[in-house]
Formats: C-alpha cells, structure tokens, sequence
C-alpha cells in the first residue's frame, strides 16, 4: 500500500489525470478513450502518455480525431498504428518487443469483427502472439472445428458475437483453454443492442468469464493477463 501510495498519476491540463503506472501496478496498460473526447484534448493527452510510459492504446477513434492524430509530430523513434476496423490507434517505438503467450480471437459473424479486432489489438499491444479466426458461429458449425485446430495451443481464446451469442459457449465445451465470451451489439429484434448475446453468455451451462457488451478492451487485456502469466510459469519450469 505504501509502493502504491507513492506511485504519482500526470495530470494533463484541467481535462485528465493519466494513470501512468497502471501496468506496473496490475500488469495492464490504461488505454485512452478517445469518444467522446474534444480532439484537441485527445492529442494532448495521447503525447504526455507517450512521453510517460512510451506507448499508448487510443480506442474508439473517429475519422476526424485519425486525422488530428496523423498530422501530429510525434517524438523521434515513434511510429502511429491505425487499425481501421477496431478503430484503435497505437504510438509506440519502432522496435518491435518480445512475446509472450499466444491468445486466440474468434469471431461469430464479420459484423462482430470490430470488436474481436479491439481485443486482438490489446492482446497484441500487451505483448502476446495473436491468432484470429473470423465468421465461424453457429449457424455453420462445421467452419469452427478448422479454426479451432489451429488454435489448439493457445493460453486464452476471446470469442466475440451477438445476435444470441451462442458460440462462446460451444467453445467453452470443446477446448481446455479459459474462454472469455465477448457479447457485440450486433442483431436485431428481441434481445437487440447485445442483451441477448450478454445473457445468453452468462446463462451458458459451460464455464466461462463474460465481459461487457462491446468490451473488447476488457476481453483482450484479460486474455493477455492469462496467456502471460501461464508463459511466464512455464518458462519458470
């Protein structure tokens, strides 16, 4: 308590008090919403968590704050990464860091992809091997069994869907590695906007952890977490 006491947040302006030593603290980076976020706002925040720690996760960024982001000047040695379809941006170093632990990122259907992608950029970023295997719910069961034999050997799977968020669970049933189910708000009808998916997940009679609705932040940081700490017992052994 008194480690943590002493451990400072950098505050930016009147707007943000940057939580820098999060990741030395629980092994998880702070990452930056950027929605909702003046623009202005976002960039200054975004370089003093450079500055500070020498990366940054930025999610859920719109056209214009990319644009912003882009024609800032960033500190020598720094290189922008846009992932358009998780629409997530990470400054980093050049270098490229050492990994640890593989997580495996699946898909029900191409409109859950964002999200599972939004996992798979964090669990990366956190310092893991990513795999990712798209459109393979339910509905055509037979495209899952391929994926999931590639993924044999890795530490945590993320298994993103709406619509009524079945395949979490069947996944739950078939593989030893924890499986953390991601509902999406994507469907239509009763149960719409991810509640059929999000209670489909928490009722499934298969054990696994359940995020919220389009948390996929939350989804790839927590598989990152498993995945690193079995590589690292293993690497102990």
């Amino acid at each position: 308590m008194r480690r943590i006491r002493r451990q400072s947040y950098l505050p930016v302006g009147d707007v943000a008090k940057l939580d820098i030593s999060r990741s030395d603290r629980i092994g998880i980076p702070e990452a930056i919403l950027a929605e909702g976020k003046d623009s202005a706002d976002l960039v200054a925040i975004s370089l003093a968590h450079l500055q500070a720690t020498g990366s940054v996760i930025i999610t859920r960024v719109s056209p214009e704050q990319l644009r912003l982001l882009q024609s800032t000047k960033l500190p020598e040695g720094s290189r922008l990464e846009h992932n358009s379809k998780a629409r997530t941006v990470v400054i980093r170093p050049e270098k490229h860091q050492a990994k640890m632990g593989t997580v495996g990122v699946l898909a029900a259907g191409t409109a859950d992809i964002p999200v599972a992608e939004e996992a798979a950029v964090v669990a990366g970023e956190m310092g893991c091997n990513v795999i990712s295997e798209y459109d393979v719910g339910v509905a055509g069961i037979h495209r899952l069994f391929p994926c999931l034999e590639r993924m044999a050997d890795v530490d945590a799977l993320v298994v993103a869907a709406g619509r009524e968020g079945t395949l979490p669970a069947v996944v739950a049933g078939l593989v030893e590695a924890p499986v953390i189910g991601l509902p999406v708000s994507t469907g239509y009808g009763l149960g719409a906007g991810g509640q059929a998916a999000l209670y489909s997940m928490l009722q499934s009679c298969s054990v696994l952890t359940v995020v919220n609705i389009d948390a996929g932040f939350v989804a790839g940081a927590y598989a990152a977490k498993i995945a690193r700490q079995k590589a690292y017992s293993q690497k102990q052994l």
